[in-house]
């Protein structure tokens, strides 16, 4: 059991692909529209059950429970060995030096 006041993410459907625009490419019309949101559980609930959720900007959203305190799993990619020349370079540059 989750307890109400919990921070959580919820996932809902937007559109189904047979709702999609026609003007949206193929491979996306193809799935749905789907919506992630992370806010404070209002009742006592379980994974999986359909919740209404309060947003830190205060709005209201109701979706499937997914997860109980969501972290950030993004990152900035690998590294890229020729970002670190391209910097000395730049530098160098800005500095007067000849590269």
């Amino acid at each position: 059991m989750i307890n109400a006041g919990s921070y959580v993410q919820i996932h809902k459907i937007i559109l189904h692909p047979l709702e999609r625009s026609a003007q949206v490419p193929m491979d996306t019309k193809a799935v749905p529209l789907e919506m992630f949101v992370k806010g404070f559980l209002l009742n006592d609930a379980d994974l999986n059950d359909f919740v209404q959720i309060k947003t830190v900007t205060n709005r209201m959203e109701q979706g499937t429970l997914i997860n109980i305190t969501p972290n950030h799993k993004h990152n900035f990619g690998d590294f890229v060995p020729e970002v670190v020349q391209l910097s000395k370079m730049i530098k160098a540059f800005m500095d007067g030096d000849d590269c």
